[in-house]
């Protein structure tokens, strides 16, 4: 069933807002997935904040036409999943995590900071860890010194405390 030219103005106009705040997109081939691996992909993606849909290639084309992924247009042919996300490394990671676990699903490209970048170079990105595992590994580090000198402190007061016992 097609659909006509004000329908499909309307779906561009809805991807072009998806991506408008979006700093990822990735693009993986999905040929001969099933129906349970495509749901379980979308659940994953909805729990990091991605936005995830299998668009028509003309359209995913209009829709990025004038952003920083224009550079993906070349890109779009054949089944595509479309991953975009706020988050830098969401995206990639969404899909690249899964493509280890079912192998039908296939990097082709992503594009970051207006950059294209192959499926290697996607899979690197995929690998950075996220912004709040960043966060927990500065505070980590933060609270180390801290905690250490805690811990001296106590097993100081301790060793006074036997000394006057």
């Amino acid at each position: 069933m097609s659909l006509n030219i004000e329908t499909k103005k309307a779906a561009v106009e809805e991807i072009r807002a998806a991506i408008a705040n979006a700093q990822t997109m990735v693009i993986a081939e999905y040929r001969g997935i099933g129906v349970a691996s495509m749901t379980e992909l979308r659940a994953n993606a909805r729990k990091e904040g991605v936005y995830l849909h299998v668009l028509k290639n003309t359209m995913a084309r209009r829709a990025v036409e004038g952003t920083s992924f224009a550079a993906l247009a070349d890109q779009m042919v054949g089944p595509l999943v479309y991953a975009t996300s706020e988050d830098p490394v969401a995206a990639a990671k969404v899909l690249h995590q899964f493509s280890k676990k079912d192998d039908k699903i296939v990097l082709k490209a992503g594009s970051y900071n207006g950059d294209l970048l192959d499926s290697a170079q996607t899979a690197e990105l995929a690998s950075i860890p996220s912004y709040e595992e960043l966060l927990a590994k500065l505070l980590g580090v933060m609270q180390a010194p801290v905690s250490g000198f805690a811990r001296a402190l106590a097993a100081l007061a301790e060793k006074k405390a036997e000394e006057a016992a």
